[in-house]
């Protein structure tokens, strides 16, 4: 599948604190999840997450003092985790929707992607801003994960596997990706859980992410959504 080359949608009336001068992981709530608010969002090194005990008609927006990121160079790919590569076969941006809705299902350990979540990435999605890696067992979609692409910046926002290894062998395909050549690429996973970092992933100081964050918007999108 072709996505449209990414355009920016009309400006948001909508303005975000600045992450550096707030203590908490969590900086705002509020504001909605029209496509130009979303993405000034990740631009300024927020990403929103519904709280429980926000009303389910608001939003909040997060920026850990501590933000998991995986160096491109880093990732830990194990001799069982390419074995398992060979059992399935990758594709981008293929079969989003059902990516979306692996990744959404309620019934997965700390599920938090509702109603207004998904419809948001679907239309970042459609408008080209917003991608799917999917990995196949056969013609069973075995995994996937998807985020958002903002220049060099990819922000993962969730993954999930339906057999072993599925979501791994995806983030190998992403870093596959994202390793064209260019310097300067960000891959945000937002929090080092100890999964992640067995992967790789390192914790970078909210001060230290945001300089990072400011180069890789300025780098170009990767040639395989340009």
């Amino acid at each position: 599948m072709t996505l449209p080359v990414p355009a920016e949608p009309p400006p948001t009336s909508w303005v975000f604190p600045d992450p550096s001068e707030v203590d908490d992981d969590l900086v705002a709530v509020g504001a909605d999840l029209e496509p130009a608010t979303v993405l000034a969002a990740y631009r300024s090194g927020l990403f929103p997450m519904p709280l429980e005990q926000v009303p389910a008609q608001a939003m909040a927006w997060w920026s850990p003092a501590r933000r998991g990121v995986l160096p491109l160079d880093g990732l830990r790919v194990t001799r069982s985790m390419r074995q398992s590569a060979k059992r399935f076969s990758v594709t981008v941006d293929e079969a989003f929707e059902q990516v979306l809705a692996g990744c959404a299902d309620t019934s997965r350990e700390g599920a938090w992607i509702d109603d207004q979540v998904t419809t948001a990435y679907r239309r970042l999605h459609e408008l080209g801003w917003v991608h799917s890696v999917e990995v196949w067992h056969g013609t069973e979609l075995a995994g996937g994960l998807y985020g958002v692409a903002i220049g060099g910046l990819f922000a993962g926002e969730s993954m999930f596997h339906r057999y072993s290894d599925a979501s791994k062998v995806a983030l190998m395909a992403l870093v596959d990706l994202l390793s064209d050549g260019v310097d300067g690429r960000l891959l945000d996973v937002q929090w080092a859980t100890p999964h992640l970092m067995s992967l790789g992933v390192v914790e970078l100081e909210r001060v230290d992410y945001l300089a990072t964050l400011r180069q890789a918007l300025a780098v170009p999108l990767p040639r395989r959504w340009q």
